[in-house]
């Protein structure tokens, strides 16, 4: 029997705002097409993903009710833990039906799966179980942040959330910034909407003046937020963290 696909699908940036942005605005009709003939799925949220299929369905008809389609959900402990290291999460049986022969959709909350998200061990389950992987088109917030950020695009790396605690989040700043003035290499990082506050604070107080730091929250939606300046253009008018996720990058 022909094995399904692995379909990685990218889910709009507006999770946990008021205002929706329509689907048509920010996938690409291709994308949504697949979306709407898959009906076995592997998401970071049952109900998140529900919501989204709907919103999928007003525009395209599903290939099966949204109460009869197959969504399983990654365990908690991925979600916390990640996806790789020791002992790290096995997601082969989550691929049953692809290798049954139906497709999959791997989904996560916002932007693209396994990209700032959980959803890489069942990439990688589905490559050691020789299932085609297929990343569909749709926004990520990473790159979007980069491109726009006027900072280096040919050179660049994430290194996920900074320490939470003050002493070493400073240290891993100045790490961060040391490396990114010496190599030239961008430094891509994110934060929740409830720790942007003292993140920002604590880049203003840690970084060299001359330092470029651009932030950005919302892309591709009615109130999106970018500014990329120098810290001490930044330090000569009042700091506002985001109410999103946001998406900040420091270099030369």
């Amino acid at each position: 029997m022909n094995k399904g696909k692995l379909y990685l699908v990218p889910a709009p940036l507006d999770l946990g705002c008021e205002v929706q942005t329509p689907l048509d605005q920010v996938l690409p009709s291709g994308t949504l097409a697949v979306a709407a003939q898959l009906q076995h799925w592997v998401c970071e949220n049952a109900k998140s993903a529900r919501a989204y299929l709907k919103r999928v369905g007003d525009l395209r008809p599903l290939a099966a009710p949204l109460q009869a389609l197959d969504i399983q959900e990654l365990p908690r402990e991925v979600h916390k833990k990640g996806d790789h290291g020791p002992g790290s999460f096995d997601a082969r049986p989550l691929l049953a039906p692809a290798l049954a022969g139906a497709d999959v959709g791997l989904l996560s909350e916002a932007g693209m799966p396994a990209v700032a998200d959980p959803g890489s061990s069942v990439v990688r389950a589905a490559h050691d179980l020789g299932i085609a992987v297929v990343p569909l088109v749709g926004p990520v917030s990473l790159l979007l942040a980069l491109a726009a950020s006027g900072l280096s695009g040919q050179n660049f790396a994430f290194v996920g959330y900074l320490p939470q605690e003050a002493a070493e989040r400073t240290q891993r700043i100045r790490a961060l910034e040391s490396l990114a003035l010496k190599t030239g290499q961008t430094q891509l990082f994110i934060e929740t909407p409830y720790r942007n506050a003292a993140l920002l604070d604590a880049l203003l107080r840690t970084l060299q003046h001359n330092t470029r730091l651009a932030v950005a929250s919302g892309l591709t939606l009615e109130g999106a937020r970018l500014q990329s300046q120098t810290v001490k253009q930044w330090k000569q008018q009042p700091a506002v963290a985001s109410g999103l996720p946001a998406v900040y990058a420091i270099g030369r």
